[in-house]
């Protein structure tokens, strides 16, 4: 994929202290805040069932973007309309990361890793709610990770270099791979651009010859299959995780927040790397998502970024899961 004005739009954002402009989030961390417990929430987990598949949706916490300059093809004064609609501000939006744990029998798998202790003020809390979940990282068998946007993958591995998930299969899209771990597109890419590769080799360097890269439309791990959903990035991938009668779309970065791109899918945020081919990545899988009644699951939707998309007269609708006590 050529280096073009698209991705120095979405290169700019991106770096190494602040993981990418879409990333800057997650709830503060009793590590990082003086502040008293009474200003936090309870931990931000949740888990569902996918037939047999216990899923948990684990928050890292939220960054405000602002609204001007975030959508390339609208006039602001219509996000603002769309986000007034939503009953949310009309000058920064606030984005969630949400990552999964699958888990069946001893099989226990991360969907991407957050920002890691390279979060923000109110990101990097993965890891406290991860705990909080019951889960131990020596635990986990595999890690895939959708695309190398660093509020995806900076979790894998701490600022001193240590590796998070010590005995853990790491699974990478081999286009994502190919792309960011060129060396001769690294080095043509503009400045802005250049911490982004860097990053992504800082996290992967390491353990370069132990990843594991995997093929669109394979089932990866026992019940999940990689879909193509390329745009946001070259490689950017999708998943569908089927057991028994169940099935979960999981989106990954398909959309931003749902208020604006579910409802308004030929927008194009400034994070997507190629526009027209994310839009029509965005197009089918919602279309997917709607014809076969399917739950979907988003890395940037409201917390637990679970829910189904209802199509209405040509216009999609992300519908939130009921909130449920028990699993």
């Amino acid at each position: 994929m050529p280096i073009t004005r698209r991705t120095l739009l979405a290169g700019t954002a991106l770096t190494m202290t602040t993981p990418l402009g879409e990333m800057a989030l997650a709830q503060t961390s009793s590590s990082s805040t003086s502040g008293s417990q009474a200003s936090s929430q309870a931990p931000g987990f949740y888990r569902y069932m996918v037939s047999d598949v216990e899923v948990t949706a684990v928050n890292d916490g939220f960054a405000k973007r602002p609204l001007e300059g975030f959508i390339r093809n609208a006039e602001l004064s219509q996000v603002q309309e769309a986000v007034r609609a939503a009953f949310l501000p009309i000058d920064a939006l606030p984005i969630t990361f949400t990552g999964l744990v699958l888990r069946k029998g001893n099989q226990l798998t991360v969907i991407d890793t957050g920002n890691g202790d390279l979060g923000g003020p109110t990101s990097g809390n993965w890891m406290t709610n991860f705990r909080a979940a019951g889960f131990d990282p020596a635990q986990v068998t595999t890690v895939v990770i959708s695309h190398f946007h660093g509020d995806h993958i900076n979790g894998l591995r701490l600022k001193d270099g240590t590796a998070v998930f010590p005995k853990a299969e790491i699974m990478a899209p081999a286009p994502e791979w190919d792309f960011w771990m060129d060396d001769g597109r690294m080095n043509q890419a503009p400045e802005g651009m250049k911490s982004a590769f860097q990053n992504v080799r800082r996290v992967f360097g390491p353990v370069a010859g132990d990843v594991k890269r995997y093929a669109w439309d394979k089932e990866i791990v026992p019940g999940l299959t990689s879909v193509a959903a390329p745009g946001h990035t070259p490689g950017h991938t999708a998943y569908i995780l089927s057991s028994g009668g169940g099935k979960l779309m999981i989106m990954s970065d398909v959309t931003n927040h749902p208020a604006l791109f579910v409802s308004n899918p030929d927008w194009a945020a400034v994070f997507d790397m190629d526009a027209d081919q994310a839009r029509q990545t965005r197009h089918r899988m919602l279309d997917m998502a709607a014809s076969e009644r399917a739950q979907v699951a988003f890395y940037h939707a409201p917390f637990p970024a679970t829910g189904h998309i209802a199509k209405e007269g040509g216009k999609f609708r992300f519908v939130p899961v009921q909130w449920s006590p028990t699993i």
